[in-house]
């Protein structure tokens, strides 16, 4: 677990502590079974050969459940997720690294709270950002 930050201690263009993560077939499935998402692409690996992939694929919302640590992870336990969201705009394969990352856009105060808005994404292991997005979150104040 990491330290607790502050909005004090928050500057922009600051980068968020990376996640990297290489999930196999089986956390895929398991995953699948978590979410709902049977679609073959991310198990059978004819299946998504056939249908153009270069083998089976990583879910879309397993990224998107990425960045979501990330930034939970970020904000500690005192800080609230205000919004999150991200674009599927590349693949990523199983047993392939996939790096997690954020930025600090800007902070402001507004309505009594502590604003800290981010840019975050996944990346594969050629740095191609395959799930871009952005957060805000409310961080608690060293007062």
């Amino acid at each position: 677990m990491a330290e607790q930050i502050y909005f004090e201690d928050v500057n922009e263009g600051q980068e968020l502590p990376p996640i990297k993560i290489s999930p196999d077939k089986q956390q895929l499935v398991k995953f699948a079974a978590g979410s709902g998402d049977f679609n073959p692409l991310h198990f059978d690996e004819k299946f998504a050969i056939n249908m153009g992939m270069p083998e089976t694929i990583v879910h879309g919302r397993f990224k998107y459940a990425v960045v979501g640590r990330l930034v939970t992870e970020w904000m500690g336990y005192q800080g609230r997720l205000k919004k999150v969201g991200v674009s599927y705009r590349g693949i990523d394969t199983p047993n392939k690294e996939i790096t997690a990352g954020g930025v600090v856009t800007a902070k402001r105060q507004e309505n009594g709270e502590n604003i800290v808005e981010l840019d975050v994404w996944t990346q594969d292991v050629d740095g191609k950002k395959t799930t871009p997005g952005t957060a805000e979150v409310s961080l608690p104040s060293r007062g």
